[in-house]
């Protein structure tokens, strides 16, 4: 058991290097919220804009969304694929963009 243990949280910490080894990562995963919000977060269509919103907003509303507190078509699909960690990366890629 103890080897079994130890294996998964060798595993564990192996994607989160990996993870903190890819600087592109952000925005990667960012990147498919592109066809709504468009590029770099900057909306030209009826969505709003992500980008430049403070990093808070964007984590609760995306956390919203997820837990299906807040409506949405998509957006609760979108969510849901994404870990804690990763939506924290995308609320903060958007937060930092211009």
């Amino acid at each position: 058991m103890r080897y079994r243990t130890c294996l998964l949280v060798l595993a564990c910490a192996a994607v989160t290097a990996a993870h903190a080894q890819d600087p592109n990562l952000a925005r990667n995963l960012a990147a498919t919220c592109a066809n709504c919000h468009g590029t770099n977060g900057k909306s030209v269509g009826a969505n709003e804009s992500l980008a430049g919103e403070p990093k808070e907003k964007i984590l609760r509303k995306l956390q919203e969304f997820r837990s299906g507190e807040k409506p949405a078509t998509i957006m609760k699909q979108i969510a849901s694929g994404y870990t804690d960690a990763q939506l924290d990366m995308i609320a903060t890629y958007y937060a930092a963009q211009n």
